[in-house]
């Protein structure tokens, strides 16, 4: 058993019984699932079935676990919240909630009040987890509880992506940004461009640690999701309430795709069949040309994620785009007098504002990058603001929609502590307690551009991350405080109890061993995770808050 007071993210209040005691899972356990909570009990049966050995067959009793949709707890706490009680009169447990994401928070505070064990694949004690007699109502601060995940730098395979999808459930996070393509590797089977993956999918060698290292790792890297993958990973993620938002960048960060099909680029400035995928790290050269093949070429790429992505919003990066080939190139001087654009910025928003209205056209919105700012913002486009709180600010002032992941607080590819032990070192020291102390709403902001603040979201970025123990050792522990930020209704950032998060932490290290995964030790990291002599780009000092 947990206490109640080891739960993370926080709940917004517990209550617990003036008679303290326990009530036990046991063979006697059922779920009884009610109407729209089907998911949430399958999902129950899978994991702490696995974990308990107990059947937990269907049906109502004294000993069930009651799954329910409350209109009242809808009221309340809206669709994600939930009420949770233990040991009532007529059940074991009873988890309601506001819809069937709230059922599915609920469950998750309940696999955690069960204690670690809970997260294995298999029973390691006798007899039945026990749990406090209690009542939790809960809701999330934020509608968008996100995880952006880089597969383009570092390919994950299928099976690591899934694990990720059950890690963001078991924090409560809700939103996958799935970054597919760049210029190191496109992940993503269209059928109409099979060279896209035929081509663009593999390079033959990487950079090993930052651009700057003089390493190289010379295995060829590559992979990518077929189809089937891709509908697998969202009908995954959709039966734990996760919404996969999918990136597919341009008119930057596009060499893979041009190495593929060289018409893509500006043929007039560069020869781009000579151009392979990239190897190496950074801003790259080589964008997209401003053409309407161009554009048509893109038009039947996103008709395929459409039709493999339901999520709302389509992320088109819009970032890093530099215009150099632009200024050299005559035939897309030519595309800024015939179009009336201005100049090279113009032109970049040209191909947002044109994928804004294609995305919208068919029930979809546009999300892109702070730098979709530039040359003025598309009409209708969020903006995912990372260069700091400056593009996220102006976006909702002006009313536009607004996630909040400046890479200054919550890029998770930044180090986690000084020194020379911290393997790769990349960016400032972003420690777990930093992490705890972002506030995703700046000071100042009025409520009405507040109100555009739809939520936050933590990035990362694979270039020195080659495999999934990297990812998991970046990501954690520092995405559990991430997961409280933008889950709980937290004070300021200077009145908030790091001591007590600590001392929940200690029970949650237990959780995330059970789980499997890498995380960096509270004393530093172990010694496999340490990479001696690969230099990475640490920066000194504090973060400027921009």
């Amino acid at each position: 058993m947990t206490s109640d007071r080891d739960l993370i993210p926080v709940p917004l209040l517990v209550e617990r019984r003036s008679t303290p005691g326990t009530a036990t899972l046991d063979e006697r356990t059922t779920l009884d699932a009610g109407p729209g909570t089907g998911s949430t009990a399958r999902w129950l049966r899978a994991a702490l079935g696995a974990a308990t050995g107990l059947p937990l067959p269907d049906g109502p009793g004294p000993y069930a676990i009651r799954l329910r949709i409350s209109a009242e707890v809808e009221r309340e706490y809206g669709p994600e919240g939930y009420r949770l009680s233990t040991e009532t009169a007529d059940a074991a447990v009873v988890i309601e909630g506001g819809g069937p994401a709230g059922v599915f928070w609920g469950a998750q505070t309940l696999r955690q009040l069960l204690g670690p064990e809970a997260y294995r694949k298999a029973p390691v004690r006798a007899g039945g987890p026990v749990l406090p007699y209690v009542t939790i109502e809960d809701a999330p601060r934020f509608g968008w509880r996100g995880l952006l995940l880089d597969v383009s730098r570092h390919f994950l395979p299928k099976d690591d992506v899934l694990r990720y999808l059950d890690l963001l459930a078991a924090h409560k996070l809700n939103v996958f940004h799935f970054h597919l393509t760049d210029d190191q590797g496109w992940r993503i089977e269209i059928k109409r461009c099979p060279r896209l993956t035929e081509v663009g999918s593999w390079r033959a060698r990487s950079k090993w640690g930052h651009r700057a290292s003089p390493l190289w790792d010379d295995t060829p890297h590559g992979g990518f999701y077929t189809q089937d993958d891709i509908r697998e990973i969202v009908a995954y993620a959709a039966d734990r309430h996760i919404t996969v938002v999918p990136e597919i960048d341009l008119p930057g960060h596009s060499q893979a795709a041009i190495a593929a099909y060289p018409e893509l680029g500006n043929t007039d400035v560069v020869d781009t069949t000579a151009l392979t995928v990239w190897n190496t790290w950074g801003v790259n050269p080589n964008v997209l040309a401003p053409t309407e093949a161009v554009l048509r070429f893109y038009e039947g790429v996103f008709e395929e994620v459409l039709d493999l992505f339901p999520s709302t919003f389509v992320h088109v990066g819009g970032d890093e785009c530099p215009k150099d080939q632009w200024k050299a190139s005559p035939a897309a001087q030519a595309r800024i007098k015939e179009l009336g654009v201005g100049d090279e910025e113009g032109l970049q928003s040209w191909f947002i504002r044109h994928f804004d209205r294609w995305l919208t056209a068919r029930g979809r919105r546009l999300i892109g990058w702070d730098e979709i700012l530039e040359g003025g913002l598309a009409e209708g486009a969020a903006v995912s603001s990372w260069r700091g709180y400056g593009g996220g600010i102006a976006a909702a002032e002006a009313g536009h929609d607004v996630v909040m992941c400046p890479e200054q607080q919550v890029y998770l590819d930044h180090r986690q502590a000084p020194g020379e032990d911290e393997p790769m070192p990349i960016g400032y020291v972003r420690t777990l307690e930093d992490v705890y102390r972002f506030e995703p709403v700046p000071p100042g902001l009025s409520p009405e551009a507040a109100a555009h603040i739809l939520g936050t979201q933590a990035n990362v970025w694979t270039e020195v991350m080659e495999n999934r123990a990297r990812i998991d050792y970046q990501a954690f522990p520092r995405l559990a405080a991430f997961a409280e930020v933008a889950w709980s209704a937290l004070p300021a950032p200077g009145a908030r109890d790091y001591a007590g998060f600590e001392r929940r932490m200690d029970t949650h290290y237990r959780r995330l061993d059970a789980l499997g995964v890498d995380y960096r030790p509270p004393t530093g990291p172990r010694p496999w995770q340490r990479r001696p002599g690969v230099v990475g780009r640490p920066l000194e000092g504090t973060p400027p808050i921009v």
